[in-house]
């Protein structure tokens, strides 16, 4: 519980409620604040920052957003955590008279994803006096009714509620009439003017009267009406109503015209004093604006558009009234009745479009907001996606689904994924509503260097130039970008006591291996050493390859002084120490041709001079 004030001058307590909980990897938080109607732009509502317990810096690194689809009255200041009134909240247009008042919304905050629901009460404050429709009411009375007698006067109307609302009336002067309240079914208050006097239209015929009405508020406001009383002779009979309560029921979606309901009222008086004629009271005029009535048959028709996501029942007080100006009410309470008229709607509250490939099972990827304005099974939808997918998608709150992960991510199999989620209501016909999100894997590091070969093998001549290229190597990684980045590079070793390093080098963007130096077969006959290929990840990862090389010998029989000791080797790199090769020139000869392009001196020449 904390205070604060409105910027006028009653002060109010904004009452907080928190509730949290962790749904899968998203934290859910309930707020609840209270504050009055017409506070002014900018007043604060309540420091959500503090009551949440979330730092300044958290909401603007989740960038935190409010997410609502009732009217934009208020708004989130990021930059002091605050929550405040963006524009005037006027209760009465907000609620009418529904009782208590409030709106919800969400606060999104990402990364980890958070969802706080946050509902704001509007307390009423006595803004309004009641009000009568008319300025002045006029009574035909005949001077021959019984005291007793009953004059519906109709009701004021005041927006506010509770004891803000209207509580009673009074009427001056009061030497022939008293007042008499009534109540109807849901809480109306109006009144009737009962006749406690004899009247005497030679003496009187004409009366002024004035009935005022009062609310309870503090200071207390009223409201006034004229009533004229002109005394008639002969009336003593008042309308009757066959039923006090007439239900009714219509479709929404009901055309012009409909007949919904008919009321009936008798009058036991004949002539002129038994016609009848009906109307709807000043109180639930504005309920019946979708309605029409027939003054003289009683009929109610609809004349509007009917939506029973907007209204949901209407409850209209008819009133009869004779010549002689006596009448009698009774309540019309009209039922309506929800059509399949409305999709499912689907809507994205927050949303991750790019995923690591490495994310567990059950990493939430985005929360969808599902909402259908019908009712029953019209309204109650089934929700699903493609269950090829790695994903899922789950019941977390009311109308809030989260899609999550559901099984291992491959970045390196499906680099994306397009997931329909897919509304569809229970009504008949059942309307649907698809909502395509866009999920790209990113890449993660976790493939090592492959080389295209288990093993090298190669020869050189003897005698050979320093800086000619003797091999090439090649690895390849599934990754991407950076990650696939390969570079080669020589482990360290030795070899007759030398340092691979003085013997061979390697570029390590292209993996071509060239001679550091002119080889003696005398001093070295064959070696091997081990080609690393790493990636450019962070980590990094690498993987080793061997390859040999023997030093053949010249001599004048070239055929006979290079045998090969490796007959399974995959690749032979054969160099002439007379030439000048580049290492664009170099050409490695598969295994199998080995030997006869060493034994016989007219095979095809694989070195291009």
């Amino acid at each position: 519980m904390f205070e604060g004030k409105q910027n006028r001058t009653p002060q109010w307590q904004a009452r907080l409620i928190i509730v949290c909980a962790l749904l899968s990897h998203m934290v859910r938080c309930q707020v609840r604040y209270s504050i009055p109607e017409e506070m002014v732009r900018g007043s604060l509502i309540g420091d959500l920052s503090k009551h949440l317990g979330l730092d300044i810096r958290r909401l603007k690194s989740g960038r935190a957003r409010i997410v609502s689809e009732e009217k934009d009255c208020v708004e989130l200041n990021a930059d002091k955590g605050i929550l405040i009134v963006k524009q005037r909240i006027d209760r009465e247009e907000l609620c009418g008279h529904a009782s208590p008042c409030s709106f919800n919304f969400e606060m999104v905050l990402e990364n980890p994803m958070e969802l706080f629901s946050i509902t704001v009460e509007i307390l009423d404050i006595n803004d309004n006096s009641p009000a009568f429709a008319n300025k002045e009411i006029t009574l035909n009375i005949s001077e021959v009714a019984s005291p007793g007698a009953q004059f519906i006067l109709g009701s004021a109307v005041d927006p506010d509620v509770g004891l803000n609302a209207l509580q009673s009336y009074s009427l001056k002067p009061s030497t022939h009439f008293t007042l008499k309240e009534q109540t109807f079914a849901d809480g109306g208050k109006y009144v009737e003017m009962v006749l406690k006097s004899p009247l005497d239209r030679e003496e009187e015929g004409e009366m002024f009267l004035t009935l005022t009405a009062a609310d309870g508020g503090n200071p207390r406001r009223t409201g006034t009406v004229s009533i004229k009383v002109n005394v008639l002779d002969a009336n003593d009979n008042a309308p009757v109503f066959s039923q006090a309560v007439y239900k009714a029921s219509v479709l929404e979606n009901s055309p012009k015209g409909t007949l919904v309901a008919t009321v009936i009222a008798t009058d036991a008086d004949v002539g002129s004093n038994g016609q009848l004629e009906y109307y709807i009271d000043q109180l639930t005029q504005q309920n019946a604006m979708v309605f029409t009535l027939n003054p003289s048959s009683g009929e109610i028709r609809v004349s509007g558009l009917l939506d029973y996501e907007k209204t949901k029942q209407f409850q209209i007080n008819v009133i009869a009234k004779d010549i002689g100006g006596l009448s009698k009410s009774c309540k019309v309470v009209i039922e309506v009745i929800d059509v399949n008229d409305n999709p499912p709607v689907i809507a994205l509250t927050s949303f991750s479009n790019t995923i690591p490939e490495d994310s567990p099972q059950g990493t939430t990827v985005a929360i969808v907001n599902v909402k259908d304005l019908d009712s029953g099974q019209n309204g109650n939808a089934n929700y699903s996606i493609d269950h090829s997918l790695p994903f899922k998608i789950k019941s977390s709150l009311v109308n809030y689904y989260t899609l999550l992960t559901n099984s291992v991510l491959d970045r390196e199999v499906v680099s994306e994924y397009n997931v329909t989620v897919t509304a569809v209501d229970k009504g008949l016909p059942s309307l649907r509503h698809n909502k395509t999100l866009r999920i790209r894997i990113s890449d993660v590091n976790d493939n090592v260097p492959v080389f295209d070969k288990s093993e090298y093998t190669a020869r050189i001549l003897e005698n050979n130039s320093p800086g000619v290229s003797i091999g090439l190597v090649h690895a390849k990684d599934e990754d991407w970008g950076q990650n696939a980045r390969v570079s080669y590079f020589l482990e360290e070793s030795q070899v007759g006591g030398n340092s691979i390093a003085s013997l061979i080098s390697i570029n390590s963007e292209t993996g071509l291996i060239y001679a550091v130096r002119s080889f003696d077969y005398e001093q070295i006959k064959d070696f091997e050493f081990q080609v690393k290929a790493q990636d450019g990840g962070s980590p990094s990862l690498n993987s080793n390859q061997v390859y040999n090389y023997e030093v053949c010998m010249t001599t004048d029989t070239r055929k006979s002084d290079c045998k090969f000791a490796r007959p399974f080797s995959q690749h032979v790199l054969i160099m002439d120490p007379g030439s000048t090769m580049t290492r664009d020139q170099v050409t490695l000869q598969p295994s199998q041709n080995e030997k006869s392009f060493l034994d016989d001196p007219d095979s095809p020449e694989q070195v291009r001079r």
